[in-house]
């Protein structure tokens, strides 16, 4: 079997679990020890993690999940108010999955809208998050109340992706191939860190029926109910309690305009991080880095 044909996750499963009525979450699953659930960005899926799975399922259960309206996950129609994709909801379709899994606590590590969801999962329910490790985000709160016009140019499809239907969708189902490369392409490592097979797998599923619709309304949720959701926690003082690990490329946009320790030390107990040599997409462009920061942090002997 040559490289091409090679799978992704060798020795992983694949599972899919009903969270609620009418939608379910797709994940491969595989090796063996306390229980890690990974979770992607956009315009991807759990793709993401094939060059650190294998290492991390070592040591660990490994959960890698395609989020609500990405990958071979339902895809539902939005709701008036978006609130089926907040962040709280897509949070919930997780837990559900590790619970049907037989999973009561777990650590995270979660990349891009995938960190999102690990952050307002972690706020929701600290008690089944034990380590969370949130890769290239700063909180969204304050990336939409420091946006400038270097982040919005940078940052194109987080205004682009929010207006009403049917406009964004209708573009990007035109040439799913074409966004996809487009987004990814323009950041700062190009398209060169992908695998092939990981691309062609981002591009399958962008095609599939209410995919584009999906992402959409991941971001439309995001500049609504979701910064709604966020006040309330810092009205509140709530704070994230599980430890935090936040990494980021150096290369890349939340790097040049945001400063990421500080925003998440306004927000959590208890931060570590810093960049790492590499752009938005950690898990391809930086495997070994990744690796090397993470497994010490999700170590059980970790202090």
């Amino acid at each position: 079997m040559n490289s091409s044909t090679q799978p992704l996750f060798p020795g992983f499963v694949q599972r899919s679990i009903d969270v609620e009525a009418g939608v379910r979450i797709a994940a491969v699953v595989g090796g063996s020890g306390p229980p890690l659930l990974l979770l992607h960005g956009h315009p991807q899926t759990h793709a993401i993690w094939h060059r650190v799975a294998p290492t991390l399922a070592e040591r660990f259960t490994v959960v890698a999940a395609d989020l609500r309206g990405y990958g071979d996950s339902s895809k539902p129609a939005g709701a008036a108010d978006h609130a089926n994709y907040s962040k709280r909801v897509m949070a919930r379709d997780q837990l559900a999955l590790m619970r049907g899994l037989g999973f009561e606590r777990f650590d995270v590590l979660a990349h891009d809208r995938g960190a999102r969801v690990a952050h307002r999962l972690a706020l929701d329910h600290p008690e089944a998050v034990r380590r969370l490790v949130l890769l290239d985000i700063a909180p969204t709160l304050a990336m939409y109340e420091q946006t400038t016009e270097a982040f919005a140019r940078a940052y194109w499809h987080w205004f682009f992706l929010i207006q009403p239907a049917p406009l964004p969708e209708r573009l990007i189902q035109a040439d799913p191939a074409a966004y996809l490369r487009d987004v990814m392409g323009r950041r700062s490592a190009g398209l060169a860190p992908f695998d092939p097979r990981a691309l062609a797998e981002y591009q399958r599923c962008l095609a599939l029926p209410g995919a584009a619709h999906g992402l959409c309304e991941d971001y439309r949720a995001s500049a609504g109910i979701d910064l709604d959701h966020d006040r309330a926690d810092r009205d509140a003082g709530h704070r994230l309690q599980p430890p935090l690990l936040a990494l980021w490329g150096e290369q890349g946009v939340v790097h040049r305009c945001f400063r990421p320790l500080d925003e998440w030390r306004r927000v959590a107990r208890a931060v570590d991080g810093e960049a790492l040599p590499c752009g938005h997409y950690i898990a391809e462009e930086a495997p070994e880095a990744l690796l090397a920061r993470v497994l010490p942090f999700l170590s059980p002997d970790h202090p």
